[in-house]
């Protein structure tokens, strides 16, 4: 009997808080982060400790009226920016805040001799967004549940596309997403907002609706190189689940300038997958692009918060903290991989980390000529290419 108490208070409480909230003129949340490589300690390991203090003491001091709430993490080399502010996605003003961060970032970096100081700020002339300059960015705007909890997962030395399986298994797959089966809504299915990371003119896109076209998302999300999801939305209530960063730096530099790092927000439960639904997959260790120089395939490693790079560059890593959000205040972070669960799991990576570096360049362990080009392995073919005979 206490349960159906319990159940009825809860639903209760919701409605109230629903009738509430409408009955009121509805502001809304919106979160962004940014998040770049500004220049790490002894190669690519991590960012010191006087370039994370740069970053947050000019967020500290130059976000009053602009943000509601903020944290600064990182993940590998790259440094997040997390922001709460009622301001939408891409507001120039939220942009030039974390941009200017990063840049003192950067003269901090320069002024310790940190390796790759400002990497990731292609461009250094600010144009109103970060996008086409060089940090990874998602944002997302909704109006608050009366629950509101979200991940922000970031990777290091990998790509966008290194997300498309573990978030095609958590919004389409029952055997990782059981609400799939149980809740009415889920069950409803997403829209998957998919892009086209080739170099082409213009940005190319397309959407996709699960249950019924997952097959032809799968047909696209394999070549993780060159297709990535951006958002996902719930058919059933229109609302947003997923926010995606798909930046490529080569396609910016025209040349390689270090792996894409890619950051993702992804709003859970209730009509959502729940955050375990979403965390479970990365305990797979899939193999994405990234590791040494960005040229090589190697399992995408689940660590904790402010973990460092190490062996051969890598692996490449995944972060996630989940926070709850009411009228733009954050809660403190849960460090989702912290849990002793994922001890094990990194294990077992480390181990298919190992077995793969063994091949070094050769055949499955090193990307294609088509992520290569932008390397010196290019020029060098080319000049192969005037010393080969041609029998006749």
């Amino acid at each position: 009997m206490s349960g159906y108490v319990a159940c009825g208070l809860r639903f209760l409480r919701d409605l109230l808080y629903n009738v509430i909230i409408k009955s009121q003129k509805i502001m809304k949340t919106t979160i962004s982060v940014i998040k770049a490589d500004l220049g790490a300690i002894g190669g690519h390991i991590k960012p010191s400790r006087a370039l994370l203090d740069a970053v947050e003491n000019h967020i500290k001091s130059k976000s009053k009226g602009l943000a509601i709430d903020w944290r600064i993490t990182f993940t590998g080399d790259d440094i997040a920016i997390l922001l709460t502010h009622n301001k939408g996605v891409e507001n120039e003003k939220i942009h030039r805040l974390c941009w200017d961060a990063f840049i003192a970032g950067m003269k901090v970096a320069q002024e310790q001799g940190l390796y790759g100081a400002g990497q990731d700020l292609l461009k250094l002339e600010f144009n109103g967004t970060v996008k086409g300059l060089g940090p990874a960015a998602a944002e997302m705007e909704f109006e608050e549940r009366a629950a509101e909890p979200f991940l922000v997962i970031a990777a290091d030395k990998t790509d966008p596309g290194a997300f498309n399986l573990p978030l095609y298994l958590s919004f389409c797959d029952p055997m990782y997403n059981s609400g799939l089966l149980i809740s009415p809504k889920i069950r409803q299915g997403y829209v998957f907002r998919v892009i086209d990371m080739s170099p082409a003119d213009g940005e190319r896109w397309i959407e996709l609706k699960s249950p019924e076209e997952i097959y032809d998302l799968a047909v696209l999300l394999r070549d993780q190189e060159r297709f990535a999801i951006a958002s996902v939305v719930s058919r059933a209530t229109g609302e947003p689940a997923v926010a995606a960063s798909t930046t490529r730096l080569h396609n910016i530099a025209g040349k390689y300038a270090g792996k894409d790092d890619p950051v993702m927000i992804v709003r859970t439960q209730k009509d959502f997958p729940g955050s375990g639904e979403v965390l479970a997959p990365f305990s797979i260790g899939h193999f994405v692009a990234g590791f040494m120089r960005g040229s090589h395939y190697g399992p995408l490693m689940p660590v904790k918060q402010n973990s460092e790079i190490s062996f051969f560059d890598g692996p490449p890593i995944v972060s996630a903290a989940a926070y709850s959000v009411r009228r733009g205040k954050l809660t403190e972070a849960a460090d989702c991989f912290a849990q002793p669960y994922w001890d094990n799991i990194r294990t077992r990576i480390a181990g298919k980390a190992e077995e793969i570096r063994k091949q070094g360049f050769f055949g499955p362990a090193m990307l294609g000529m088509g992520e290569l080009e932008y390397t010196q392995m290019a020029p060098t073919l080319k000049n192969l290419e005037k010393k080969f005979n041609i029998k006749k």
